[in-house]
């Protein structure tokens, strides 16, 4: 099976530049390269990997220190859609 593609909503853009400058640019690293690697090959298993219960459609998060980005799955058209970026206080 090929990979899954990456797409990063507006709204998980503009929760990532809320974000302090400062840590921006380490999550930012972080994400392109470790995080979005996992993603794009198995985006529902994973040590930092959580499906959430309750959402429709179905999301899942994944942690990184006190943050949370949160993504859906298409598994039809094989997209992982970044659509929210939290810290751990804000976002549940």
């Amino acid at each position: 099976m090929s990979e899954f593609r990456l797409f990063e909503t507006d709204q998980f853009l503009d929760d990532l530049e809320r974000i302090s400058p400062a840590r921006r640019e380490k999550l930012a690293a972080r994400l392109r390269d470790m995080v979005y690697p996992q993603l794009r090959a198995q985006p529902y298993f994973g040590a930092n990997v959580k499906k959430l219960r309750g959402f429709k459609p179905e999301t899942w998060r994944y942690r990184i220190g006190p943050y949370r980005f949160f993504y859906v799955v298409d598994d039809k058209e094989r997209i992982v859609s970044m659509v929210a970026a939290d810290s751990r206080q804000g976002s549940y």
